[in-house]
């Protein structure tokens, strides 16, 4: 395993994966690419009508690769540092080296970079000559494209994306101008070293693009160009810092997972930039045919939320902004279904109406709906942020939820409950059932919260939505003490992946211990075994609430047969197939380490924490968790949990904390 001399945040290799798939990924939140690609995305950039709505290839300058000719397979090296967000390939001649560096710049999201620096290693004056192979064209399938006046020594290009996602619709503009690639570079004779910058802006408007190379131009003739990506991207590592000791694989793991997810987010300071969602592969991939066409699913809400939540609520409210923004479609695909309220479609673009390919999908994996609520519910409760609710859309949002779930409901005359039928649950290889456990369960989740919201926000909460979530039938075999996944199931029937589980974690159900056991007991040896990676997360997380750290464990390390090497590129199904840079799998795994070692769980009356390791790991360190204004630095040993309050927010000012024990004893939690 390449192990980056020990350090678990460096992936480095002397040889690229066979599968171009698996090469590491260069993101911001607003651009992306694969090393080594000819294309990159922007986003909220899709070009084709519903169904076949999928990431515009955008052509990418920066698809460079470096070669030393004449010279007999020199030794090459590559690594992706997840300290500094970078990707670099070096070769090593006799007498010189040549590097070049990749990433996506962290505070300037319209900007992508590449340097190539040539370095003699001993006291000759021949030129130096290193070759550029690069495979761009500036034209694409899903743009029309013309080509503009040179702006600053750079090419320029713009064009609209062919076909709009609704009828009628938008049509995205991208704008991109680039450092002109010559064939080769050379480092003179009278030459020590030389560094060549090569830039790639790209903005939904000229004035944006343009603004973004000249500032990444002056960056770069000051020699800070690079510095000061890595200071933003340091910046956020540091605030979203995980640590861990324990095992290599686990902590490379971990820092490879915080890598791709945060490269996912918006930076702290761009509020005026709209976020565009986080699809399953990332803005990287999503290309017609690729990773779901890079369409935004439950993946976002349910598995990679509520770590953002914890370690920059900032990012979360703009995850939630997303789906603001999309209500209106959400709207209208209730509307055509014969629904009351919003039904957030199964596969997200630009516009919130559905565009899943597969008719069933959008028609029946319904619980989308109520996944999307309870990651507002976990912000209420996280931030208690009104102003999201109250100014910005996020009432209208839950109240819309709501009635949607009514209005899906049907009275059982004869089990006097109400029902949820003709739906596919989490667990893909059934459908069209009644009364899927986890679906009817999130929906009275859902109808609680608006209530509890309504009454918070002093609005009229309608009686109906407690009534129906007090009698919404949740299937339960009381000989057997299990919740069977819907009416029918037989014990022992193939499961796809983690469904039932989830009534305990992220949903935490009412249930006794005994019953939670149950569950995992029943599932567990039924669950395809090559399902998606972010199943066995939860199973992980089950037994870990149990105290069963053995079990626990053997279902965590089931993960690592989906990270890759050399560069730990998560991998959907352990086969290979599916989803490629599985920021879903990465997002159930790191809730894990934030909630299942920690025991956090987010509730109304506080954030409940009950620390428990498996064997092998010593300590865990998270220096921001970010809970009602504060900051909090939680370090966890097998002897000892330490909490302590680093910032306080002042305006809205924090509210203030205290840690209390089962015995009763308070500890109250000042800053500092």
């Amino acid at each position: 395993m390449a192990d980056g001399e020990g350090d678990p945040g460096v992936f480095t290799a002397t040889a690229l994966p066979g599968d171009p798939r698996l090469l590491p990924t260069v993101t911001n939140a607003f651009l992306g690419t694969r090393v080594f690609r000819d294309i990159l995305h922007a986003a909220g950039v899709y070009s084709g009508a519903a169904g076949d709505t999928h990431r515009a290839d955008v052509p990418s300058p920066l698809g460079l690769r470096m070669a030393a000719p004449g010279a007999r397979s020199p030794a090459q090296s590559f690594a992706l540092n997840t300290w500094t967000g970078t990707f670099s390939h070096t070769i090593q001649s006799p007498g010189y080296t040549a590097t070049q560096q990749l990433y996506a710049h962290h505070s300037l999201v319209h900007l992508m970079a590449s340097s190539v620096t040539i370095r003699r290693l001993d006291g000759s004056t021949h030129p130096v000559t290193v070759q550029l192979q690069s495979l761009f064209v500036p034209q694409s399938q899903d743009l029309h494209l013309s080509s503009g006046p040179d702006f600053q020594g750079a090419h320029y290009i713009y064009g609209q994306t062919l076909v709009p996602e609704v009828e009628g619709g938008p049509r995205p503009t991208v704008h991109m101008l680039w450092t002109p690639i010559p064939q080769s570079l050379t480092l003179g004779e009278e030459e020590r070293e030389r560094c060549w910058q090569f830039l790639t802006a790209v903005a939904g408007s000229e004035e944006e693009a343009k603004r973004s190379y000249s500032a990444g131009l002056s960056l770069a003739a000051a020699g800070s160009l690079h510095r000061s990506h890595v200071r933003a991207w340091a910046a956020l590592r540091r605030g979203c810092s995980v640590e861990l000791d324990g095992p290599l694989a686990l902590r490379q793991a971990l820092h490879g997972c915080l890598y791709y997810l945060l490269s996912a987010i918006p930076p702290r300071d761009s509020p005026g930039v709209p976020f565009h969602g986080i699809s399953p592969g990332g803005l990287s991939n999503g290309t017609r045919g690729e990773d779901y066409w890079g369409h935004v699913f439950w993946d976002q809400d349910t598995w990679m939320f509520p770590n953002i939540l914890l370690l920059h609520p900032g990012a979360a409210r703009a995850i939630l902004q997303y789906r603001i923004r999309t209500l209106e479609g959400a709207r209208r695909n209730a509307r055509e279904q014969g629904y009351e309220g919003a039904k957030f479609p199964w596969e997200s673009a630009a516009t919130g109406r559905e565009v899943c390919p597969e008719e069933i999908y959008g028609a029946q994996e319904i619980h989308i709906t109520g996944d999307v609520l309870m990651a507002f519910e976990q912000y209420y409760c996280t931030t208690q942020d009104l102003k999201l609710f109250q100014e910005d859309g996020g009432w209208e949002l839950v109240e819309a939820v709501a009635w949607y779930w009514c209005s899906r409901m049907v009275w059982s005359e004869e089990e006097q409950l109400y029902h949820i039928r003709g739906v596919m649950p989490p667990d893909e290889y059934h459908s069209q059932v009644d009364n899927s456990a986890y679906t009817n369960a999130v929906a009275q989740r859902s109808l609680n919260f608006a209530a509890v919201l309504a009454r918070d926000l002093l609005l009229p909460a309608p009686e109906e939505w407690e009534d129906r979530a007090r009698k919404i039938k949740v299937p339960f075999d009381e000989d057997r003490k299990y919740h069977p996944e819907y009416d029918g199931y037989s014990p022992g029937e193939p499961v796809k992946q983690a469904d039932v589980v989830l009534l305990g974690f992220p949903l935490m159900h009412p249930m006794s211990a005994e019953v939670r056991r149950n569950d995992l007991e029943m599932y567990e040896p039924v669950t395809d075994p090559a399902g998606p990676a972010m199943t066995w997360s939860m199973f992980a997380l089950g037994w870990l609430e149990l105290k069963e750290l053995q079990r626990a464990w053997s279902q965590l390390e089931k993960c690592f047969s989906n990270i890759t090497e050399p560069f730990k590129v998560w991998v959907e199904n352990s086969d290979g197939s599916g989803a490629v840079n599985f920021l879903t799998g990465m997002g159930g795994f790191l809730q894990v380490i934030l909630f299942g070692f920690t025991g956090f769980r987010i509730t109304r009356s506080g954030l409940l924490f009950d620390p428990t390791f498996p064997d092998g790991i010593t300590k865990l360190k998270l220096s921001s968790i970010s809970y009602l204004g504060n900051r909090l630095e939680v370090t966890i040993t097998r002897e000892e949990i330490r909490m302590e309050v680093t910032e306080a927010s002042w305006d809205p000012p924090a509210s203030p904390l205290e840690a209390v024990l089962e015995s009763g004893q308070r500890f109250p939690l000042g800053e500092g």
